[in-house]
């Protein structure tokens, strides 16, 4: 896990967002192997392991491969310049090395992944949860692959952590109330741009 993630990251549990207390143990050029984050809120505690983080409760079964490429996930995502974080949830973080070569400076957070996809260096955080465990608007654009675009819980939780006006894009059936006003859809796959004064 990215070192500098930890500023984006919240507690799962139903509580004012607050920020996560880091005690590393290892860490190779800025990414932590090896650690602990505390909730100073209720006390929970999550480890680092193989630099992948844990909240807990996320889903056993390995997800669905994305029908998108890398060039149709970045037209779609409409991420341009440098900085900040983009967040890839089930099987569409199978595509970050793709997005990692289009997305220059940008850096990635790959939520559930399929298994074989693994930290590297600071350009990629693994985590595995039950929801985003990430705070409200703290990412340029989230990309939700197949089982998780369709999940209104999952659309939701997209809506909030995205900054106000940039885009989710979602594999899965068009969402209807969501905090998202929807920018196309088409054949499984839909855009959305977080609206103004949610969240």
């Amino acid at each position: 896990m990215f070192i500098e993630l930890t500023d984006h990251l919240r507690c799962p549990a139903d509580h004012e967002e607050q920020f996560l207390v880091l005690l590393p143990g290892a860490v190779i050029d800025r990414s932590v192997q090896t650690g602990d984050l505390g909730c100073p809120v209720c006390g929970r505690e999550f480890r680092i392991r193989n630099s992948v983080l844990d909240f807990g409760d996320a889903p056993g079964s390995e997800p669905e491969p994305s029908a998108l490429d890398a060039d149709a996930a970045v037209a779609l995502l409409g991420v341009s310049g440098p900085g900040g974080y983009v967040a890839l949830v089930g099987g569409a973080a199978a595509m970050h090395l793709g997005l990692s070569e289009r997305l220059d400076g940008v850096s990635l957070v790959a939520v559930n992944p399929p298994r074989d996809v693994a930290a590297t260096g600071s350009r990629l955080s693994v985590l595995r949860a039950a929801m985003l465990p990430l705070k409200a608007g703290s990412m340029r654009a989230v990309l939700l692959g197949p089982g998780y675009g369709g999940d209104p819980r999952w659309v939701e939780n997209a809506a909030r952590v995205v900054l106000p006006g940039l885009r989710v894009v979602g594999e899965g059936t068009s969402p209807a109330a969501s905090g998202l006003d929807i920018l196309a859809s088409v054949e499984g796959c839909w855009v959305g741009a977080r609206a103004t004064g949610r969240f």
